[in-house]
């Protein structure tokens, strides 16, 4: 009977310290700053975008109206279901390449967040397969390797977005298990468990595809990458870029501007 009621208490403080789910208004205050910082940090310029999965239900995501991601408020954010079809009453017009987000989550039970950017530094390394890998640890992830996604297998000439559920399902194939994949002339898409972790993942990697094409411009071809071992050691959560990052913003983006 002794040992019945200590388990009994030993369950009771284990839930009683099980920490408590966001509330859906910080989750979405969280992502107005990302869509800020993703910005700031000139991830993304008037295009591309970010969302993060629900906390109160994993079959749905939060991400903006169609709009410049530095102008995103609170009231713009948006709740999805896997089919991208809008939960609720919102009337407003959704990002054409919402479908990226939802086939993702519907893919990758642990992907709690989705970045897509039209960065310049991939584009070489998307339109010439040159392979993009880990050139110091903040890029470690890159050694998971990152695919390359082109419209045109199974498609054919297309406007180079993803633009439909089909498109979208083949684009989180394409992926995998990786954190991120090129798109073929268009630009990448980037995945992490956590909304801090994916916003550092999409800065490091075009960070990463800067670096690797200026060592390989000063390097004659005999460039010197992580191994994959020392990629899987160095792994980051970049946490403190986040906070470096929400500092750099101007007040008004900082606080959510709602």
């Amino acid at each position: 009977m002794a040992i019945a009621l200590l388990i009994c208490a030993a369950s009771a403080t284990m839930w009683s310290q099980a920490p408590t789910p966001p509330t859906r208004q910080a989750v979405i205050d969280e992502l107005v700053i990302a869509n800020h910082i993703l910005a700031n940090e000139g991830v993304l310029d008037g295009y591309g975008h970010v969302s993060v999965r629900s906390p109160q239900n994993r079959e749905h995501y939060f991400l903006a109206r169609a709009g410049a991601p530095a102008l995103v408020t609170a009231g713009d954010i948006v709740e999805y279901d896997f089919d991208s079809n809008v939960i609720g009453a919102a009337t407003a017009a959704g990002y054409m390449e919402r479908f990226i987000h939802g086939e993702i989550y519907r893919a990758r039970p642990d992907v709690m967040a989705v970045v897509h950017c039209h960065c310049p530094e991939v584009i070489p390394f998307a339109d010439t397969g040159v392979t993009l890998r880990p050139m110091y640890h903040m890029g470690y992830f890159i050694g998971e390797g990152v695919p390359l996604f082109d419209n045109r297998t199974g498609f054919g000439v297309t406007d180079m977005l993803i633009g439909t559920p089909a498109l979208g399902k083949a684009l989180a194939t394409s992926l995998g298990k990786s954190s991120a994949a090129l798109l073929r002339g268009h630009g990448a898409v980037v995945a992490a468990t956590s909304l801090h972790l994916v916003v550092g993942k999409a800065y490091y990697l075009n960070l990463n595809a800067r670096l690797q094409y200026q060592a390989m411009q000063l390097g004659g071809g005999k460039v010197t990458y992580l191994d994959p071992e020392e990629a899987r050691k160095a792994e980051q959560n970049y946490e403190r870029s986040w906070d470096a990052w929400k500092a750099a913003l101007p007040a008004r983006a900082s606080a959510g501007a709602r």
